[in-house]
């Protein structure tokens, strides 16, 4: 698994057209209940509707505009998520 980008961080989607800005990380689409790594949302406009919300994987992602921001905090988190979805990818839930 490729390491997991840190909120804020912008990006254009393969094929896409319109840059997105991630705002959520480890989540399930209630409808089909698989889990994306990423959720985002239209950059620069934000989160004007939860209709507009994108759910994608680090494979989707064509390219990256800009990294968010990084302390503490975010490494700390990031290494629990990372460890759950290596833990769900093995079977391990």
């Amino acid at each position: 698994m490729k390491s997991l980008l840190p909120i804020g961080s912008v990006v254009l989607l393969n094929g896409g057209e319109k840059r997105l800005m991630i705002c959520g990380r480890v989540q399930t689409d209630v409808a089909t209940g698989k889990t994306y790594e990423y959720s985002a949302c239209f950059y620069p406009e934000g989160i004007i509707s939860s209709k507009e919300l994108f759910l994608f994987n680090n494979e989707n992602i064509q390219k990256i505009f800009f990294i968010g921001f990084q302390d503490a905090d975010e490494f700390a988190f990031k290494k629990l998520i990372e460890e759950h979805l290596s833990k769900k990818e093995n079977g391990n839930q």
